[in-house]
């Protein structure tokens, strides 16, 4: 499989669905399975059993996976398409709307 173009800790704005337009932090991304986890989006509501971690269990709220065609990058503030390119050898990411380098 390729590249991911979209890491753990990028902002991302969603695209697509109940949330669209909100924008967050990735906390997790899932390549095999094209989802992403982004802090405050895709919100459910979740009955857990009592555990080790939660003594009472009860009705959790939690982030959802979202398909990670679903979001965008976020580059100074602008929704942008990324690429890859080769820098002094290495492959880095680029952003389509302004060329720069990601990271």
């Amino acid at each position: 499989m390729a590249t991911c173009k979209i890491k753990k800790g990028d902002t991302v704005k969603v695209i697509a669905g109940k949330d669209k337009d909100r924008e967050g932090k990735v906390m997790s991304v899932d390549a095999k399975n094209g989802k992403v986890l982004v802090e405050g989006v895709n919100m459910i509501t979740k009955h857990e059993k009592p555990s080790a971690a939660n003594a009472n269990g009860g009705i959790v709220s939690k982030e959802a996976p979202l398909d990670i065609s679903n979001v965008m990058y976020i580059h100074k503030g602008q929704a942008t398409r990324v690429g890859f390119d080769f820098k002094d050898g290495k492959k880095v990411r680029v952003a389509k709307s302004t060329g720069e380098v990601i990271d």
